[in-house]
């Protein structure tokens, strides 16, 4: 019995090598330059937007949005030419409070009813060193359009092993103040400044 034990181990784990070999092959690289020129979408499932605010000034609470789509287009031969649109359904925002979801979908704050989405469009991008780059854009937030500048750095790109679909990623940060958008709800008590941290994957288009 232990003999077909250790044998039915050994089967497995020389079952798992190849999956293994195959992901070890695959790692992303970290290198700007590695980017592959072209046209690439949003991928929903791993890009999110985050965002971080004062709460009567004891704490500071986070949410997220996501289920983005949108466009970017790139080549690492000229980075400053780079051009990004993204749209986020306001119905995605998640707290993991369901009344606070509900309250913030509500008139009194983003009213996903009358501004079902919030859009991102760049106007200008600047690299930086090291995979990094300021994004100067448009973002219209409960109908009112401002300009806001998102610090963004590269994550990495390479194939991904379970689609197959070359994949690049970014981080980026900024700040916005939600009363120029007009969600003044609980200003001050509730802060208008709100920090954004976002994590962003996109998938070549063929």
């Amino acid at each position: 019995m232990k003999k077909t034990m250790i044998a039915g181990s050994a089967v497995m784990l020389l079952g798992l090598a190849p999956v293994s070999y195959v992901l070890a092959q695959q790692v992303a690289s970290t290198n700007p330059a590695t980017v592959e020129a072209g046209t690439y979408q949003v991928e929903p499932y791993h890009t999110q937007i985050g965002f971080t605010l004062l709460h009567l000034g004891f704490s500071h609470f986070s949410g997220v949005f996501s289920q983005a789509s949108g466009t970017l287009t790139i080549d690492p031969a000229r980075p400053e030419a780079a051009k990004l649109e993204v749209s986020v359904p306001i119905q995605s925002v998640s707290t993991q409070v369901s009344k606070l979801d509900e309250e913030l979908k509500g008139d009194q704050w983003f009213d996903a009813g009358q501004f079902p989405n919030a859009t991102f469009s760049s106007t200008k991008v600047t690299p930086g060193g090291n995979g990094s780059a300021t994004i100067a854009g448009n973002l219209t937030l409960h109908g009112v359009t401002r300009p806001v500048t998102l610090t963004a750095h590269f994550v990495g790109g390479g194939v991904n092993p379970l689609n197959k679909a070359y994949t690049i990623g970014f981080d980026a940060t900024g700040t916005i103040k939600r009363s120029d958008f007009g969600v003044k709800t609980y200003v001050p008590l509730v802060g208008d400044e709100v920090t954004l941290t976002i994590a962003g994957a996109f998938e070549k288009q063929n």
